[in-house]
C-alpha cells in the first residue's frame, strides 16, 4: 500500500523547493491543525510525545472501516512542531490503517527539512510519526 495522494504531494512540493523557502513552506501548516474534541481537552486520553522540545500530545483512533483519525495538540509557541503535526493531519486525513503505515520513519529527510531546521527538531517531528503509527499498529 502505498502514502495517500496528498501526502505524496506534500512531499514532492517540498523536495523540489528551493532550500530558502523550505521553513516558509513548513510554517503554512502551523494552522493545518483541528481543532480537539471537547473530551480531549486536557489531554484526556492522548500520550505525550517526550522527544518533542515542547509538549506535545496525540491520539490516533481506528475506526470499523479501517480509516485513522487523529488528533494532536501542541501550543501554538511551538510553530515548527505545529507545523510538523499539520502536515501530518492534511496528508494523511481520512487515511487508512494501511496508508498511515506505509509513511516512511525519514518523512521529513526526505521533504528536505533536515537541512532547512535543526536535528532536534527533525527527531521530535519523527518521533510524532513514530508514535501515531505505533497507536494504529496496535489498535489494527
Amino acid at each position: 500500500m502505498n502514502m495517500p495522494t496528498r501526502l505524496t504531494e506534500i512531499i514532492d512540493e517540498f523536495a523540489s523547493a528551493p532550500r530558502d523557502v523550505v521553513l516558509e513552506m513548513l510554517l503554512e501548516y502551523v494552522d493545518a491543525l483541528p481543532p480537539l474534541p471537547a473530551d480531549m481537552i486536557g489531554h484526556d486520553g492522548m500520550e505525550q510525545v517526550p522527544e518533542c522540545q515542547t509538549q506535545f500530545f496525540l491520539r490516533a483512533n481506528v475506526q470499523p472501516d479501517r480509516r485513522v483519525e487523529m488528533w494532536f495538540d501542541c501550543p501554538p509557541e511551538a510553530p515548527t512542531t505545529r507545523a510538523f503535526a499539520g502536515i501530518l493531519a492534511e496528508g494523511l486525513a481520512e487515511a487508512s490503517v494501511e496508508e498511515v503505515l506505509a509513511v516512511p520513519s525519514d518523512l521529513y529527510q526526505r521533504m528536505g527539512l533536515a537541512a532547512a531546521i535543526s536535528p532536534l527538531r527533525v527527531r521530535g517531528g519523527s518521533a510524532i510519526l513514530a508514535r501515531l503509527q505505533r497507536q494504529v499498529r496496535e489498535q489494527s
